[in-house]
Protein backbone atom coordinates (compact mmCIF):
# COMPACT_ATOMS: atom_id res chain seq x y z
CA UNK A 1 0.00 0.00 0.00
CA UNK A 2 1.19 3.82 -0.65
CA UNK A 3 1.67 5.10 2.52
CA UNK A 4 2.03 8.81 3.44
CA UNK A 5 5.39 9.86 4.41
CA UNK A 6 6.32 9.47 8.05
CA UNK A 7 7.68 13.31 8.02
CA UNK A 8 5.00 14.67 5.55
CA UNK A 9 4.95 18.33 4.89
CA UNK A 10 1.71 19.69 5.20
CA UNK A 11 1.94 22.77 3.15
CA UNK A 12 3.50 20.66 0.05
CA UNK A 13 0.85 18.44 0.53
CA UNK A 14 -2.06 21.32 -0.07
CA UNK A 15 0.15 22.28 -2.79
CA UNK A 16 -0.05 19.24 -4.96
CA UNK A 17 -3.55 18.87 -4.20
CA UNK A 18 -4.34 22.22 -5.51
CA UNK A 19 -2.63 21.30 -8.73
CA UNK A 20 -5.21 18.28 -8.94
CA UNK A 21 -7.36 20.36 -7.92
CA UNK A 22 -6.56 22.81 -10.82
CA UNK A 23 -6.21 20.30 -13.57
CA UNK A 24 -9.08 18.24 -13.10
CA UNK A 25 -11.63 21.06 -12.29
CA UNK A 26 -10.53 24.13 -14.22
CA UNK A 27 -12.10 26.87 -12.22
CA UNK A 28 -11.62 27.68 -8.60
CA UNK A 29 -12.41 30.22 -6.08
CA UNK A 30 -10.28 30.99 -3.09
CA UNK A 31 -13.47 29.29 -0.90
CA UNK A 32 -13.20 26.73 -2.97
CA UNK A 33 -9.60 25.51 -1.85
CA UNK A 34 -10.00 26.51 1.77
CA UNK A 35 -13.30 24.06 2.06
CA UNK A 36 -11.85 20.96 -0.10
CA UNK A 37 -8.60 21.45 1.87
CA UNK A 38 -9.51 22.48 5.17
CA UNK A 39 -7.11 26.08 5.04
CA UNK A 40 -8.13 29.55 6.09
CA UNK A 41 -9.29 31.86 3.23
CA UNK A 42 -5.96 33.81 4.00
CA UNK A 43 -3.82 30.58 3.39
CA UNK A 44 -5.85 29.43 0.26
CA UNK A 45 -4.83 33.13 -0.87
CA UNK A 46 -1.35 32.60 -0.66
CA UNK A 47 -1.09 29.05 -2.25
CA UNK A 48 -2.64 30.04 -5.27
CA UNK A 49 -0.93 33.52 -5.59
CA UNK A 50 2.46 31.52 -6.28
CA UNK A 51 0.54 29.75 -8.59
CA UNK A 52 0.46 32.36 -10.54
CA UNK A 53 3.61 33.63 -9.66
CA UNK A 54 5.45 30.45 -11.50
CA UNK A 55 2.82 30.17 -13.80
CA UNK A 56 0.72 27.00 -12.83
CA UNK A 57 -2.36 29.72 -12.59
CA UNK A 58 -3.76 32.78 -14.05
CA UNK A 59 -6.87 34.39 -12.03
CA UNK A 60 -9.06 36.16 -14.41
CA UNK A 61 -11.11 39.32 -13.80
CA UNK A 62 -13.89 37.73 -12.03
CA UNK A 63 -10.85 36.78 -9.15
CA UNK A 64 -11.68 32.97 -10.30
CA UNK A 65 -8.09 31.16 -10.85
CA UNK A 66 -7.76 28.60 -13.59
CA UNK A 67 -4.86 26.60 -14.84
CA UNK A 68 -1.96 28.53 -15.73
CA UNK A 69 0.49 27.96 -19.10
CA UNK A 70 2.52 25.26 -17.22
CA UNK A 71 -0.77 23.04 -17.13
CA UNK A 72 -2.23 23.98 -20.01
CA UNK A 73 0.51 22.95 -22.36
CA UNK A 74 0.51 19.31 -20.69
CA UNK A 75 -3.29 18.91 -19.74
CA UNK A 76 -4.53 15.29 -21.53
CA UNK A 77 -7.90 15.63 -19.83
CA UNK A 78 -11.69 16.80 -20.56
CA UNK A 79 -12.12 19.64 -19.72
CA UNK A 80 -12.61 21.55 -16.00
CA UNK A 81 -16.20 22.50 -16.63
CA UNK A 82 -17.65 18.93 -17.19
CA UNK A 83 -15.70 17.14 -14.48
CA UNK A 84 -15.98 19.89 -12.03
CA UNK A 85 -19.69 18.88 -12.42
CA UNK A 86 -19.67 15.16 -12.35
CA UNK A 87 -17.71 15.48 -9.64
CA UNK A 88 -20.24 17.49 -7.70
CA UNK A 89 -23.10 15.78 -9.00
CA UNK A 90 -21.65 12.16 -7.53
CA UNK A 91 -19.97 13.14 -4.27
CA UNK A 92 -23.22 12.91 -2.22
CA UNK A 93 -23.17 9.14 -3.41
CA UNK A 94 -19.94 8.68 -2.59
CA UNK A 95 -20.06 9.96 0.75
CA UNK A 96 -23.24 7.07 1.11
CA UNK A 97 -21.45 4.75 -0.30
CA UNK A 98 -18.18 5.52 1.98
CA UNK A 99 -20.15 5.12 4.64
CA UNK A 100 -22.27 1.96 3.80
CA UNK A 101 -19.06 0.31 3.16
CA UNK A 102 -16.64 1.79 5.23
CA UNK A 103 -13.85 1.80 2.54
CA UNK A 104 -12.75 4.34 0.78
CA UNK A 105 -14.28 5.34 -1.99
CA UNK A 106 -13.37 6.83 -5.64
CA UNK A 107 -14.19 8.67 -8.59
CA UNK A 108 -12.61 8.26 -12.49
CA UNK A 109 -12.69 9.18 -15.71
CA UNK A 110 -10.93 6.89 -18.75
CA UNK A 111 -8.31 9.13 -20.85
CA UNK A 112 -7.07 7.34 -23.50
CA UNK A 113 -5.40 3.59 -22.00
CA UNK A 114 -5.16 5.62 -18.28
CA UNK A 115 -7.87 6.04 -15.61
CA UNK A 116 -7.32 9.49 -13.87
CA UNK A 117 -9.15 9.66 -10.27
CA UNK A 118 -10.78 12.93 -9.62
CA UNK A 119 -12.07 12.35 -6.10
CA UNK A 120 -11.75 10.44 -3.28
CA UNK A 121 -13.99 9.86 -0.18
CA UNK A 122 -11.68 8.35 2.59
CA UNK A 123 -12.19 5.94 4.59
CA UNK A 124 -12.12 6.33 8.82
CA UNK A 125 -10.62 3.24 9.92
CA UNK A 126 -7.07 3.34 10.75
CA UNK A 127 -5.73 1.13 8.05
CA UNK A 128 -7.38 2.26 4.95
CA UNK A 129 -7.16 3.46 1.36
CA UNK A 130 -5.90 6.90 0.95
CA UNK A 131 -7.01 9.85 -1.06
CA UNK A 132 -6.32 8.96 -4.76
CA UNK A 133 -6.96 12.34 -6.18
CA UNK A 134 -4.43 12.86 -9.24
CA UNK A 135 -3.50 9.28 -9.74
CA UNK A 136 -3.22 7.74 -12.87
CA UNK A 137 -3.27 3.77 -13.24
CA UNK A 138 -3.65 1.49 -16.31
CA UNK A 139 -6.52 1.58 -17.43
CA UNK A 140 -6.80 -2.36 -18.75
CA UNK A 141 -5.40 -2.54 -14.54
CA UNK A 142 -7.91 -0.63 -12.65
CA UNK A 143 -11.37 -1.89 -11.99
CA UNK A 144 -12.91 1.09 -12.74
CA UNK A 145 -10.47 0.98 -16.19
CA UNK A 146 -11.47 -2.36 -16.70
CA UNK A 147 -15.57 -1.58 -16.29
CA UNK A 148 -15.33 1.66 -18.74
CA UNK A 149 -13.37 -0.39 -21.31
CA UNK A 150 -15.90 -3.02 -21.16
CA UNK A 151 -18.50 -0.37 -22.28
CA UNK A 152 -16.15 -0.12 -26.18
CA UNK A 153 -16.85 -1.22 -29.34
CA UNK A 154 -14.41 -4.16 -30.21
CA UNK A 155 -13.10 -1.67 -32.73
CA UNK A 156 -12.75 1.18 -30.14
CA UNK A 157 -10.60 -0.91 -27.78
CA UNK A 158 -8.46 -2.79 -30.26
CA UNK A 159 -7.66 1.21 -31.46
CA UNK A 160 -6.53 1.97 -28.18
CA UNK A 161 -4.41 -1.62 -27.69
CA UNK A 162 -2.78 -2.52 -31.14
CA UNK A 163 0.31 -3.83 -30.07
CA UNK A 164 -1.30 -6.58 -27.60
CA UNK A 165 0.23 -9.75 -27.84
CA UNK A 166 -2.25 -12.38 -28.67
CA UNK A 167 -1.87 -13.62 -25.77
CA UNK A 168 -2.54 -11.01 -23.86
CA UNK A 169 -5.15 -10.02 -26.25
CA UNK A 170 -7.22 -12.89 -25.02
CA UNK A 171 -6.97 -12.25 -21.43
CA UNK A 172 -8.37 -9.00 -21.87
CA UNK A 173 -11.31 -10.03 -23.92
CA UNK A 174 -12.21 -12.59 -21.85
CA UNK A 175 -12.14 -10.64 -18.57
CA UNK A 176 -14.05 -7.52 -20.45
CA UNK A 177 -16.83 -10.30 -21.30
CA UNK A 178 -16.87 -11.27 -17.00
CA UNK A 179 -16.68 -7.81 -16.24
CA UNK A 180 -20.14 -6.78 -18.90
CA UNK A 181 -21.92 -10.36 -17.39
CA UNK A 182 -21.43 -9.47 -13.89
CA UNK A 183 -21.07 -5.53 -13.83
CA UNK A 184 -18.50 -5.11 -11.72
CA UNK A 185 -14.74 -5.30 -12.32
CA UNK A 186 -12.33 -6.50 -9.80
CA UNK A 187 -8.24 -5.36 -8.85
CA UNK A 188 -6.73 -7.54 -6.86
CA UNK A 189 -3.53 -6.49 -6.15
CA UNK A 190 -3.35 -5.39 -9.75
CA UNK A 191 -2.03 -2.12 -9.41
CA UNK A 192 -0.15 -2.00 -5.78
CA UNK A 193 0.93 -4.93 -3.42
CA UNK A 194 -2.33 -4.91 -0.68
CA UNK A 195 -4.72 -2.85 -2.18
CA UNK A 196 -7.76 -4.72 -4.03
CA UNK A 197 -10.73 -2.53 -5.19
CA UNK A 198 -14.22 -3.13 -7.39
CA UNK A 199 -15.21 -0.81 -9.69
CA UNK A 200 -18.36 0.24 -11.79
CA UNK A 201 -19.49 2.23 -14.69
CA UNK A 202 -21.31 5.36 -14.86
CA UNK A 203 -23.80 6.40 -17.09
CA UNK A 204 -25.78 9.78 -18.05
CA UNK A 205 -29.46 10.02 -19.26
CA UNK A 206 -28.14 8.81 -22.56
CA UNK A 207 -26.44 6.13 -21.61
CA UNK A 208 -22.80 6.92 -22.05
CA UNK A 209 -20.32 5.90 -19.89
CA UNK A 210 -18.87 9.07 -18.64
CA UNK A 211 -16.89 7.60 -15.39
CA UNK A 212 -16.60 4.88 -12.64
CA UNK A 213 -17.05 4.48 -9.09
CA UNK A 214 -14.91 2.09 -7.14
CA UNK A 215 -14.29 0.57 -3.77
CA UNK A 216 -10.43 0.58 -2.37
CA UNK A 217 -9.55 -1.31 0.59
CA UNK A 218 -6.86 -3.19 1.84
CA UNK A 219 -6.32 -6.28 0.33
CA UNK A 220 -6.30 -8.66 3.94
CA UNK A 221 -9.96 -7.14 4.45
CA UNK A 222 -10.98 -7.92 1.00
CA UNK A 223 -11.99 -11.80 1.09
CA UNK A 224 -14.51 -13.28 -1.18
CA UNK A 225 -16.92 -12.75 1.72
CA UNK A 226 -16.85 -8.95 1.03
CA UNK A 227 -17.00 -8.92 -2.81
CA UNK A 228 -21.15 -9.49 -2.87
CA UNK A 229 -21.53 -7.48 -0.06
CA UNK A 230 -19.39 -4.42 -2.05
CA UNK A 231 -21.32 -5.26 -5.25
CA UNK A 232 -24.27 -4.78 -3.69
CA UNK A 233 -23.53 -1.40 -2.12
CA UNK A 234 -21.35 -0.70 -5.09
CA UNK A 235 -24.78 -0.97 -7.23
CA UNK A 236 -26.96 0.97 -4.78
CA UNK A 237 -24.64 4.26 -5.47
CA UNK A 238 -24.23 4.04 -9.01
CA UNK A 239 -28.26 3.90 -9.02
CA UNK A 240 -28.28 7.20 -7.00
CA UNK A 241 -25.05 8.86 -9.00
CA UNK A 242 -27.27 7.70 -12.26
CA UNK A 243 -29.82 9.77 -11.00
CA UNK A 244 -27.91 12.75 -10.92
CA UNK A 245 -26.51 12.70 -14.10
CA UNK A 246 -29.31 12.74 -15.67
CA UNK A 247 -28.73 15.65 -18.71
CA UNK A 248 -24.55 14.97 -17.90
CA UNK A 249 -22.95 15.24 -21.78
CA UNK A 250 -21.38 12.72 -22.94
Amino acid sequence: MKNKPAYALGSVDNVLLLLHMLRDQGRLKVTDVARELGIARSTAHRLLAMLVYRDFAVQDEHHTYLPGPFLTSTQATPGGTGLRELRARVRPAMEGLCARAAETVNLMVRVGTEVRFLDSVESSQILHVGDRRGTILPARLASGGKVLLATLTPDQLWDLYPDLADAERAALARELDEVRVRGFALNIDGTEQGVSAIGAALRNGSGSAVAALSISAPSARFGTDRVAAFAKELCRAVAEAEQALAGFPD
